[in-house]
């Protein structure tokens, strides 16, 4: 992979595990191993935005989960942010959200969160997956209530990365301030009579069926069935070899005959996609029926 690129990833680390420390851009030049100047112009070049402002993003993003989940006092907020007084906090947080941080705190919205995608791996996705060792995934059986999605529909999509392309990346931004059944965002696979024209593939949140909430501008949402899925779950892998673990699992959905534990698939249901992450393995879920 380009050196180029792996520096800018480095800083994006350095700042991910140092996010509420002071940041300086000489300490952003150490780990990237180029000048400041130049590490300043690599990383607006990949990420689209200068360091700084990338770190303030960030930082009102987290505050933002922590208004939600927790509450507390907006100075708290304020001074872990890095802001000097609670006023600075306040314009920055409604420059970035639209909305005051108190007036969240108290009932929070669908806000578009800043999700700081890491730049190798857009170049991982890439490459060509070789699969060398299958390792172990694991299956059970989970059961779903009846509920409703809100989804943000694609043109033509059936796989992420064309998703991205139709709608743009912001949208797991938005869906990750929402508070959802199953304690975070879904992408969904959905069967025709849910598609309404568009794209195969979406990404929503999952919310109770008696939800009668706001609905982010340019979402639907839909009514699906309570219904029993197999969930398959990979083994816990390296961040960079998402596309394998990802990989390893589908096969494993492909090769399975859920007929073995007496049950067929059930594909009036959406096939359900969980954000791929390291620490827990690959998952996703197919809809069955009992025989």
């Amino acid at each position: 992979m380009d050196e180029q690129i792996l520096a800018v990833q480095r800083m994006q680390d350095y700042i991910e595990a140092r996010l509420f420390e002071p940041i300086t851009l000489a300490q952003l030049s150490q780990v990237s191993l180029y000048s400041p100047w130049y590490s300043y112009r690599l990383f607006k070049q990949q990420t689209g935005l200068t360091p700084a402002d990338y770190i303030r993003r960030l930082r009102l993003s987290r505050s933002a989960l922590r208004l939600r989940d927790k509450g507390g006092k907006i100075i708290d907020a304020a001074l872990e942010s890095g802001f000097g007084s609670v006023d600075g906090y306040q314009r920055a947080f409604y420059r970035e959200f639209g909305c005051n941080p108190h007036e969240y705190a108290e009932n929070p919205v669908p806000i578009c969160l800043f999700i700081p995608y890491g730049v190798k791996f857009r170049e991982i996705g890439k490459e060509q997956v070789f699969m060398e060792n299958v390792r172990n995934v694991f299956i059970q059986v989970i059961s779903k209530p009846a509920r409703k999605v809100l989804i943000k529909r694609g043109k033509t999509a059936t796989e992420y990365f064309a998703y991205c392309g139709e709608v743009g990346c912001d949208v797991w931004g938005i869906l990750t301030s929402m508070d959802s059944l199953c304690g975070e965002p879904v992408c969904l696979w959905l069967p025709e009579q849910y598609r309404a024209g568009g794209s195969v593939y979406v990404q929503g949140v999952e919310v109770p069926e008696d939800y009668d909430g706001s609905v982010p501008e340019g979402f639907d949402i839909i009514s699906l069935p309570a219904a029993a899925y197999l969930m398959f779950q990979g083994e816990p892998f390296a961040e960079e070899n998402y596309p394998q673990a990802i990989r390893e699992v589908q096969q494993a959905m492909d090769r399975y005959d859920p007929s073995l534990i007496g049950y067929a698939w059930d594909d009036r249901n959406p096939r359900i996609q969980l954000e791929p992450v390291g620490t827990r393995g690959y998952i996703e879920l197919r809809a069955v029926k009992k025989l």
